[in-house]
């Protein structure tokens, strides 16, 4: 069974690891894990402890656990932070009756709507940290910074402090920087962006206590966690992927981004007129460039056409009048094909 034969045609993704267009696409081991926990039953909560265990190795953080994805990641981890391993009071959520601690800060500055996966625990949301803050939820990556304060300022208040670094890797250090380095409670990353794992995979790493948690508040425990479960195929897919991550050499990687980046601004620079740049950091903060084209009013209908041809493409867009051409997404035998199909789209609203 393909795309094709259900009368979809797939997608060349320039545009970044966007939930819309499937995240990623898997890294070479991960496939291979899923089969293979596929074909076999397992203690599913001993299966879950030992793939925390391992990630919290492989990244030196004190425990890990495996969520549905980051949004599920927030909820356990706040979830954790308000009621941590009690059973009892785990099952009463979202009732925070009687906690002594049911809010949740998150900075009126960072507030895009991903706050809203706390509000499922029944905490509160507010804008201080005061006598209630259970935790505080900040968010990683520019467009969250402006008007913000930094992680360290947060940190050193005590409160225990949850980053949300669902799409900032690269880089890898993202899984241990902001715990481990910075001395947050626990950081949320996504497994199917940057990551390349089971599209429907996040992982919640940081403090025993944090972790165990996420494990009271989560299926198949009932509470809020309950229904966002994690198969042993992500189980072993993410796990796979972050293992694969680790063992590439993310300079090398980084520096085919800037690669790709430069053939493509070479070749649109054949485009009489046409604005180019170089754009640093990606759109969700990552340590490498994306090709500008600013276009100008036809800026939309040459991201319709785009999406409309042969190969489908999509791009970003920035702005009222630019597109970005994202390295990240694209794969080696896809650069050329990206290239000819903006050029004909840019060359085709111009005539």
């Amino acid at each position: 069974m393909t795309y094709r034969d259900l009368g979809i045609r797939p997608v060349i993704n320039a545009d970044s690891t966007l939930t819309r267009l499937g995240g990623s696409v898997l890294a070479p081991p991960v496939a291979a894990a899923m089969v293979a926990a596929g074909r076999e039953f397992v203690d599913l909560a001993e299966l879950h402890r030992a793939v925390g265990d391992r990630l919290a190795e492989l990244t030196g953080n004190e425990a890990g656990y495996v969520t549905c994805g980051a949004w599920a990641g927030t909820v356990h981890a706040v979830a954790a932070c308000l009621v941590g391993a009690d059973p009892e009071l785990a099952a009463r959520l979202p009732d925070t009756r009687g906690l002594p601690r049911d809010e949740v800060v998150v900075f009126a500055a960072q507030r895009k709507g991903y706050e809203e996966a706390a509000r499922l625990t029944g905490a509160r949301l507010s804008a201080r940290i005061g006598p209630r803050t259970a935790a505080v939820l900040w968010y990683a990556g520019p467009r969250f910074a402006e008007g913000a304060p930094e992680l360290a300022e947060v940190v050193a208040t005590g409160v225990p402090v949850i980053v949300d670094a669902a799409a900032q890797i690269p880089p890898i250090a993202t899984l241990w920087r902001h715990t481990v380095e910075l001395g947050a409670a626990a950081v949320v990353v996504s497994g199917g962006k940057g990551l390349r794992g089971p599209q429907a995979s996040g992982l919640v790493l940081g403090r025993r206590s944090v972790i165990e948690g996420c494990r009271v508040n989560g299926s198949p425990n009932h509470g809020v966690g309950r229904g966002m479960k994690v198969g042993k195929e992500e189980l072993l897919g993410l796990l796979a992927a972050v293992e694969w991550n680790l063992a590439q050499d993310e300079t090398a990687v980084l520096a085919g981004y800037e690669s790709v980046v430069d053939r493509w601004l070479a070749g649109l620079a054949a485009v009489p007129g046409m604005r180019l740049e170089r754009g640093y950091p990606s759109e969700a903060g990552q340590p490498h460039s994306r090709a500008i084209v600013h276009i100008g009013p036809d800026r939309d209908r040459v991201v319709a056409a785009l999406l409309a041809g042969e190969p489908r493409v999509a791009v970003g867009v920035l702005g009222a009048a630019a597109i970005a051409l994202n390295p990240q997404t694209v794969a080696a035998e896809e650069v050329e094909p990206v290239l000819t199909a903006v050029l004909r789209a840019l060359l085709a609203s111009r005539a």
